[in-house]
């Protein structure tokens, strides 16, 4: 190839649109999401006094940490696509959440009796918690990390693990709806552990298919 032709292929290579890579994950990413909510809902379902659980303390700071951390997961994985992603507002967004995780369980050692804190903080069904967490995020991962295949990522290994962000904690939404172990302690013990395993899986899977 002469280097005019060359040169002339880049010039028009140039023209071309950007790939939308944010509407790419988007799609893919709530159609993952869209998919597993179906599942979830004809073969798992909400807790049966849900409605009426929605309104006190514990249930509604339990769903406010998973829906804010799943709001910010989402926002992560829109940057972590691209070379010149902006991850600190997210990270410093979720580290709050985290802070007042950590708050609320404080608060709840001392409103509970001595005797009640080990049963609030092991409830009873942590390996639930642990198992079913990762199954829920599985899908919603899968369909994360197709998407970032469309983008260049600064770090596949760190991409992956905002991918694993963002479905663990779609998974941990879903899970906290029919979960019936509200305290505090519960989700601040256990559903990180949960969410810590899909981040891990995300690492290892966006290492291996998100490297350019």
């Amino acid at each position: 190839m002469k280097t005019r032709d060359l040169i002339q292929l880049l010039v028009e290579d140039g023209k071309q649109p950007p790939s939308p890579l944010g509407k790419t994950v988007t799609l893919l990413f709530l159609g993952g999401v869209a998919l597993i909510v179906a599942i979830f809902a004809v073969f798992v379902g909400i807790r049966p006094d849900f409605s009426e659980a929605i309104w006190t303390e514990r249930v509604l700071f339990k769903m406010g940490i998973v829906v804010s951390l799943a709001v910010a997961g989402f926002g992560l994985l829109l940057q972590l696509g691209r070379p010149t992603a902006r991850v600190a507002p997210w990270i410093w967004f979720i580290a709050a959440l985290a802070a007042v995780l950590l708050a609320g369980s404080m608060i709840e050692l001392f409103v509970i009796p001595a005797n009640l804190r080990a049963s609030s903080l092991n409830g009873s069904n942590r390996t639930l918690c642990l198992v079913a967490i990762p199954a829920l995020s599985a899908i919603p991962l899968g369909a994360a990390i197709l998407g970032l295949r469309n983008g260049a990522p600064r770090s596949s290994t760190l991409a992956g693990a905002g991918a694993g962000m963002a479905a663990g904690a779609v998974g941990a939404t879903l899970y906290a709806l029919n979960c019936n172990n509200d305290s505090p302690l519960f989700v601040a013990a256990w559903y990180p552990i949960a969410i810590g395993f899909v981040v891990l899986a995300g690492a290892t899977l966006g290492r291996a298919a998100l490297r350019w």
